[in-house]
């Protein structure tokens, strides 16, 4: 039988692989879950509320692109955050999460060929790791960007040859950037935009960590396009409830761009796109319209910055993110660190080459591990302890 060669050389996920590395070893203690990131704070109090309210909507087809109602939710809040107006019915579509989206947009914009080539498709490395699976898929060459601490933990896609840029079709960012914690400033995100619009690609703004920071509201990629007057079909957002509203279950986010970009997104999602059950939608619009929960979970996060400050205080190499909910720490080697975490405390991390790609002869994930500040914080504060005492003692 034969099988496409285009992902025969994917890595093993990286939870297979810590499951791999880690799983037949004994835990030193008792476990402590610092790997995904997956929000662990409640949700919405009334979000029980409104799926029973909306239970029949089981019974029907939901509308692929998201109800008229939860797409002027959307809308409403972008209005709102970035002080952005974009039409709900033509820029606008919900989305199974941005996972979903962040894959299939890039099918939808993405040629067969630019200026003649096989087109190219930025990344950050380390990165979410979809953003390489869709330039495959979309049968681009993944271009793997350092975003290590000599860049600002930012990619330097500016500084690539002219002969990359040119096939380039899409490029990815995520601010506040998963695993680093760090955000792009305005200046960073209007350059990128004019790098854009002189070598005629999309930006695609990964921005689900985008309510959860630290002074400042961090700036969005639709924001700084309409502020420097920007082509808007330079660039697409992506977020979702996931962990703005703890609603990681519901699979509920969106996609808003240019309306001839949403256009083919919208089309190719018809034909392949599981749209979110009723039910979920209007649990979704209610969260889009509600901010008292956002600042609430926002409160939660600060406290948690706050005690990790306090747990590395004064430790070489350690910063605060500015945003989300990663640590990015310094280790010699991070397979090494993680077995070593595990086997003598039980506190489970991940190592941050899971998360990047050899590039060059070098993974720029390798001397980190990457830990999630999800759990409850007296548990994410005697893990912190524990990590800091066995690795950097």
């Amino acid at each position: 039988m034969a099988f496409p060669e285009r992902f025969s050389n994917l890595p093993e996920y990286a939870f297979p692989r810590l499951r791999s590395l880690l799983d037949h070893h004994p835990a030193g203690g008792e476990p402590i879950a610092m790997t995904i990131g997956e929000p662990q704070h409640p949700f919405p109090d009334w979000v029980g509320e409104v799926l029973a309210a909306n239970l029949a909507g089981f019974a029907k087809y939901p509308p692929n692109e998201g109800t008229p109602g939860l797409r002027a939710a959307i809308a409403g809040w972008i209005g709102r955050r970035y002080g952005v107006a974009v039409d709900p019915m033509t820029q606008v579509c919900n989305v199974n999460g941005t996972r979903e989206a962040l894959f299939n947009a890039c099918l939808a914009v993405s040629p067969e060929r630019k200026n003649g080539q096989r087109p190219a498709v930025l990344m950050p490395n380390p990165f979410y790791q979809v953003y390489a699976v869709a330039a495959v898929a979309a049968e681009a060459d993944p271009i793997f960007v350092p975003a290590t601490a000599e860049t600002g933990f930012l990619p330097d896609y500016e500084g690539l040859p002219a002969d990359v840029l040119n096939r380039v079709t899409v490029a990815y960012l995520c601010s506040p950037a998963n695993p680093q914690g760090v955000v792009a400033p305005r200046d960073y995100l209007a350059r990128l935009l004019a790098l854009a619009e002189k070598h005629d690609f999309i930006v695609f703004a990964d921005e689900c960590y985008s309510e959860i920071w630290q002074g400042e509201a961090p700036p969005g990629a639709l924001e700084v396009a309409a502020s420097t007057g920007a082509d808007p079909e330079r660039v697409m957002a992506f977020n979702s409830l996931s962990k703005r509203s703890n609603l990681p279950g519901a699979r509920s986010g969106f996609v808003a761009g240019g309306p001839k970009s949403m256009a083919r997104v919208m089309q190719l999602r018809s034909y392949q796109g599981a749209p979110v059950p009723l039910p979920l939608q209007a649990v979704s619009e209610r969260a889009w319209n509600d901010e008292a929960h956002v600042v609430a979970n926002r409160a939660l996060y600060a406290e948690k910055y706050a005690a990790a400050d306090s747990v590395f205080a004064g430790m070489q190499g350690y910063k605060t993110p500015e945003g989300g909910f990663f640590l990015w720490l310094p280790v010699e080697d991070g397979e090494a660190a993680a077995l070593k975490l595990w086997t003598e405390t039980g506190v489970r991390v991940l190592p941050g080459a899971y998360l990047a790609r050899e590039a060059n002869g070098h993974n720029p994930g390798k001397g980190y591990v990457r830990v999630a500040m999800v759990a409850p914080k007296e548990e994410m504060q005697r893990g912190l302890i524990q990590l800091r005492d066995c690795l950097y003692g």
